[in-house]
């Protein structure tokens, strides 16, 4: 089974960026999309908390912004989901993109949004899945480190790759260092990434992703010089 969003060339995809923090990767996402001829038309920052930070970002940037609070739901994630699914249908999204939001999502939205529903995360996948990446690939003394965006399936952090970006893991590394390390190349590769799938160069396969001939998965400022 193959997913394709139908983009029209003459025409942006609605796109909602979903975060639950100050969201610096939707600024590289906002940043990006604010020229008239990016693929993707960033229209809706939505949380699920009503103090995340990055939505007064957003409005700042004349986003329009949405929150679900999911405290009221207690453990009913569906019923949470199924109300910011409402949301997004509100505004007519299309594409979502999500950007430190800090919920685990149930196979009902992931089915729902298969395909048009991207992250980002601070490993190479398939290395260090899940949380505290950062120390998991210094304890592991690997000596490449990255990032990787990802379209979103039922399972976590498992889904077919769109873009990675790589940096290398220094001598007197800390979590917090390597961490700020890895998210420079995580602003450049999500907005590159969102691109990719926006423009119909990518899209979600079962099993893969799939790439028109010339996509450009690399972008710039990722040269890797690991020490001897």
């Amino acid at each position: 089974m193959t997913a394709s969003i139908g983009k029209d060339a003459h025409r942006r995809l609605r796109t909602a960026v979903l975060i639950s923090g100050r969201g610096s990767n939707m600024e590289a996402l906002l940043a990006a999309a604010a020229p008239g001829d990016y693929p993707a038309e960033i229209v809706l920052v939505a949380a699920n908390r009503p103090d995340a930070a990055g939505l007064a970002t957003a409005q700042a940037a004349g986003i329009a912004t949405d929150f679900v609070d999911h405290k009221p739901f207690g453990r009913d994630r569906e019923a949470f989901e199924r109300a910011l699914d409402e949301r997004l249908t509100t505004h007519d999204i299309e594409l979502v993109c999500l950007a430190g939001f800090m919920r685990i999502l149930t196979p009902w939205f992931v089915k729902r949004w298969l395909g048009r529903l991207i992250n980002i995360h601070p490993s190479l996948l398939p290395l260090f899945p899940g949380t505290h990446t950062h120390e998991r690939a210094l304890a592991a003394g690997v000596r490449l480190h990255g990032c990787t965006s990802h379209f979103v399936e039922p399972e976590v952090d498992a889904g077919p790759i769109i873009a990675q970006a790589a940096v290398p893991v220094l001598p007197g590394d800390t979590p917090d260092v390597l961490a700020a390390r890895v998210l420079v190349q995580e602003h450049l590769i999500y907005p590159r990434a969102l691109a990719l799938v926006a423009s119909g160069a990518v899209r979600w396969r079962e099993g893969g992703a799939v790439f028109a001939p010339g996509a450009d998965t690399t972008p710039p400022d990722t040269a890797i010089t690991v020490p001897a």
